[in-house]
């Protein structure tokens, strides 16, 4: 049996899993969130090779584009042999066991594993097997094992004015202690787990667990629960969700039928999810919220970037820096709706254009509505502190926001097409279905935020005509989410009467 550390990984986390990794790879979707991630891992893992000066890279290639693996164990024998401080990807096999260390640190009687990873959370338990399965590995390669340490970034890092300074957007955690106690209570029963699970053509038949309904699997090992199920429940806590699961408590019915669900909103999903119930409004409060909107009536939304490695001054890993925005507008009641919005130029610091863009679209005293208004806000909030000039102007904005999300939170509006989100990408197609010019999935290129985020940085790096249609489709997609805000402030105009 053949065991690199992703795949040890794998079976300590799920054994179901690792045996889908293996022998059905196709399952595990590669969106653009799993490549995102990918990519951020490279840029990090990359930079982390000179946090301690000079290093050799021992990684070696097939003429097939594949690891060369035979090659790297050799060139890390070399490499150690020759004493090299620093040995980036230091290759190690023994029995079948195979892992590659991102930094092996020469130290006086031994070497030190630095794994780096680009979260900001040195201590997830992942991250502990990982680095006790490498230890267990270089152990028994003969390798004199001195220190054990995860390498993550460190969120309270600002960029200065200077060239990012390695030692502190780095921190370093010593996970000895935690990798010594793992290898010794853990490791060896994973190793067994591995070698029952993978050796077999037959799927493990491992239950549903809390980490499950966030997997990237879950509609695969879900896929003969009842639609909806007890994991389509409005806000219900993770441990609750399994608690009624393994109590046979999974359809609407069960749930209905048990009473267990107390949560006015949750009780109002199952009761509508199980009969035609119509549209539930409560035209009281929802009067109130739409008359304390008023003309000129604007509707906002950004998209963002969340670099892990900070290219703008002042900012920290992984900050949201928003790079466009969409507006429509109806400056007076029966006006014509009116749209405006803004795209940076990709590879530069977009914040002063996009800040000087909304001062000169959204007057200072008009009323402003966003769905789900914190990010907004909070973005406004950001970007006055880090343009005191223009700061008046943008926190009179973020002062007028209201928010279209709060009729849905708060339950005065409900109908069951509308299940158990209140995105914005739920309500819309809920209240206007069939629609193919408000259908997200009908867009070229772009069809959530996950996808703008990751395409906007790339747009620098395509040829032109790429780059035309690159942004034509980022605006298409902001452009639409202002339009959603519309239809479904129209929407709840109307069920108010």
């Amino acid at each position: 049996m053949y065991l690199s550390k992703t795949i040890y990984v794998r079976v300590w986390d799920c054994p179901k899993k690792a045996w889908i990794c293996k022998y059905h790879p196709e399952l595990i979707p590669q969106d653009e969130n799993t490549l995102s991630r990918f990519r951020t891992g490279n840029e990090v893992g990359d930079l982390a090779r000179g946090l301690f000066g000079p290093s050799v890279n021992v990684t070696a290639y097939q003429e097939d584009g594949s690891l060369d693996l035979t090659r790297m164990i050799e060139n890390t024998r070399r490499e150690m042999e020759r004493g090299t401080p620093v040995i980036c990807e230091a290759s190690f096999s023994s029995g079948g066991l195979y892992c590659a260390v991102d930094l092996l640190k020469k130290e006086e009687d031994g070497w030190a594993i630095y794994e780096v990873k680009s979260s900001s959370d040195g201590l997830q338990d992942k991250y502990i097997a990982d680095v006790s399965y490498q230890k267990y590995v270089l152990e028994h390669c003969g390798v004199r094992v001195t220190g054990v340490y995860l390498v993550c970034i460190d969120t309270s890092y600002v960029l200065g004015e200077e060239d990012l300074d390695l030692k502190g957007f780095f921190k370093i955690n010593d996970l000895w202690e935690q990798a010594c106690l793992e290898q010794k209570n853990t490791v060896p029963a994973v190793l067994q787990e591995a070698e029952r699970v993978l050796l077999r053509g037959e799927e493990p038949g491992v239950t549903l667990g809390e980490n499950c309904r966030d997997c990237e699997l879950f509609s695969y090992c879900g896929r003969n629960l009842p639609i909806p199920s007890v994991f389509d429940l409005y806000r219900l806590q993770k441990k609750k969700m399994i608690e009624y699961y393994r109590q046979g408590l999974v359809s609407f019915a069960d749930l209905e039928k048990a009473g267990v669900i107390k949560n006015a909103t949750q009780k109002r999903q199952i009761d509508f999810a199980l009969h035609d119930r119509g549209i539930y409004v409560e035209a009281g409060p929802l009067k109130e919220f739409l008359a304390g909107l008023s003309y000129p009536l604007y509707f906002l939304d950004f998209e963002t970037m969340q670099p892990a490695i900070p290219f703008c001054v002042g900012t920290h890993p992984f900050a949201q820096i928003p790079f466009q925005y969409s507006l429509h507008f109806i400056e007076r009641e029966g006006g014509e709706l009116k749209h405006s919005e803004f795209l940076a130029e990709s590879g530069t610091d977009p914040r002063r254009a996009i800040a000087e863009a909304l001062c000169r679209d959204i007057p200072a005293d008009a009323c402003v509505t966003a769905f789900n208004k914190a990010f907004e806000c909070t973005r406004l909030k950001e970007l006055a502190a880090a343009f005191p000039d223009l700061a008046e102007h943008l926190l009179a904005i973020e002062g007028h926001i209201a928010d279209l999300l709060t009729p849905f939170q708060k339950g005065w509006y409900y109908r069951r097409e509308i299940g158990g989100s209140f995105s914005i990408k739920s309500v819309l197609p809920a209240i206007c279905p069939n629609d193919p010019e408000l259908d997200y999935h009908e867009l070229e290129g772009i069809h959530n935020g996950s996808e703008a985020m990751s395409i906007f940085p790339a747009i620098r790096f395509m040829p032109p005509e790429e780059q035309e249609r690159a942004r034509r489709n980022l605006l298409a997609y902001c452009k639409l989410d202002t339009l959603a805000m519309v239809k479904v402030w129209e929407e709840l105009k109307k069920a108010a009467g």
